[in-house]
Order: C-alpha cells, then sequence, then structure tokens
C-alpha cells in the first residue's frame, strides 16, 4: 500500500519503532525489574496468586472456545486511514470503559480489587475482538483468536518472551497454516504467569486503601492503551505486510 499521506507515513513509523520494540533484547532494567517482581509475588499471598490465575485461565478459554463473546462481523478495509479512525475510537471508549471499572473496582476494598481482574480482562478481550473485525478479520475463526491471543502476550510479558512471540505474529500467515486443529496447544500457563507477573504490582496497589481508586483508573486505562496500540500495529503489520 504506497504511502501518500501523512498519516500513513506516522503509521509506518510508528509500526518500525513498535517491531523495534517487540526485537530488541532484554535490558538490565528489565532484568532487575523481574528479580524485583519474584521478590513482589514472594510477599503477596498465595489465595490472590491463585485468584489471579483461574480469572486468567478462565478468560483463556473463554477466548479460545468462543463462549463469552460477542463476534462482530468483519468489515473489509478500503480505506486504512478511516478504518484506524474507527479503531482509535474503540481504544478510547475501551480506555473509557477501564478506567471507570478500575476506579470503582479500586474504591471497593479487597473484594472489588479483587473482582476487578477478570472484569478488565474481559474489557481487553472484547476491545480485542473489535479491533479485530475493524481490520476486517473474522474471529469466529479459531487462527484470528489465537492471533489475539499472541498480540496479548506480546503485549504483557517479559522481552525474552516477547521476542520468541513476534515472529509468530510477523509470519503469522505462515504460521497459520501450520497450526493443529486442535485449539489446546496454546501454552495458556506460560500466557497467564506472564502477564499476571507484568501487573501484579499495579493490581496489588489496587487493593490498597485510600489509593486504589486512583490507581485502578490509572494502571487500566494505561494498559488498555498499550494493548490497543500493540493491536493496531499488528494488523498494520499483516495488512501492509511489512
Amino acid at each position: 500500500m504506497p504511502t501518500t499521506t501523512p498519516h500513513e507515513q506516522e503509521m509506518r513509523k510508528e509500526l518500525r519503532r513498535w517491531q523495534k520494540q517487540m526485537q530488541r533484547g532484554p535490558s538490565l532494567p528489565g532484568r532487575l525489574a523481574k528479580r524485583l517482581q519474584d521478590r513482589v509475588n514472594n510477599w503477596i499471598p498465595e489465595k490472590v496468586h491463585k485468584a489471579f490465575t483461574v480469572a486468567i485461565k478462565q478468560m483463556v478459554r473463554a477466548v479460545l472456545y468462543g463462549a463469552k463473546f460477542m463476534t462482530p462481523e468483519p468489515q473489509p478495509v478500503q480505506d486504512l486511514v478511516l478504518t484506524e479512525t474507527k479503531v482509535q475510537e474503540r481504544i478510547r471508549y475501551y480506555k473509557t470503559t477501564a478506567a471507570t471499572e478500575g476506579a470503582l473496582t479500586g474504591a471497593g476494598g479487597i473484594l472489588l480489587g479483587l473482582a476487578d481482574f477478570p472484569l478488565f480482562l474481559g474489557i481487553k478481550m472484547k476491545m480485542l475482538f473489535d479491533i479485530a473485525a475493524l481490520y476486517g478479520f473474522d474471529v469466529k475463526d479459531y487462527k484470528e483468536r489465537l492471533f489475539l491471543l499472541y498480540v496479548f502476550q506480546a503485549t504483557f510479558s517479559s522481552q525474552e518472551l516477547r521476542n520468541k512471540t513476534y515472529p509468530l505474529l510477523a509470519n503469522w500467515e505462515q504460521y497459520s497454516k501450520e497450526l493443529p486443529l486442535d485449539i489446546n496447544t496454546f501454552d495458556w500457563r506460560r500466557f497467564q504467569q506472564e502477564y499476571r507477573d507484568y501487573i501484579d504490582v499495579a493490581k496489588l496497589l489496587q487493593l490498597m486503601p485510600g489509593i486504589g481508586a486512583v490507581v485502578g483508573a490509572y494502571a487500566n486505562h494505561r494498559l488498555t492503551d498499550k494493548l490497543g496500540r500493540s493491536a493496531m500495529n499488528a494488523y498494520r503489520m499483516r495488512l501492509l505486510k511489512v
């Protein structure tokens, strides 16, 4: 697709930045953060860990089997600029929704704070389904749902796992042809562990009285935006074939 407008030029620049980020090596701050996260994990009560794990496990199964999501009809892309305007509108909508949900549950103490976890996962997954349809991809196809899980994994994981996930996204058309019909091959256990480690600190702070609402709103807004931008770039890569 030729680059003819300022929007398309900026889109390609952003895509290249994202691609470099996906492929860079693990940094020293990243390794130190991982060590800190391991220590934090030891401080968090086991019942909290179990609640997070169960929530992610059920959500991944729901996505893989298509049990809990309305599947929007794909919209053929005729004008990528117009498509991305619609995508950005959906991301803004879900950022606002996620921030509101995070503020409400964050203000409600530990029980509501724990409830935020599956609710927030659901919001992010529904956003991904909407984005896929706007870019013209049919999420009724389990391979497209699996692609969304890899986008999610590349967004919320260590750099080490991101380096392993990116080549699958970059070569999805070929990789998807080799996928077995059994969708249980997805490593949901690694997926939930990486995601949980990625956002544990923010979610732990959300449980604290006095600051939970502010932390919940900010964290949900920021994480939803991060996921939305990753999805945009992943689909740009497929459509532009770069």
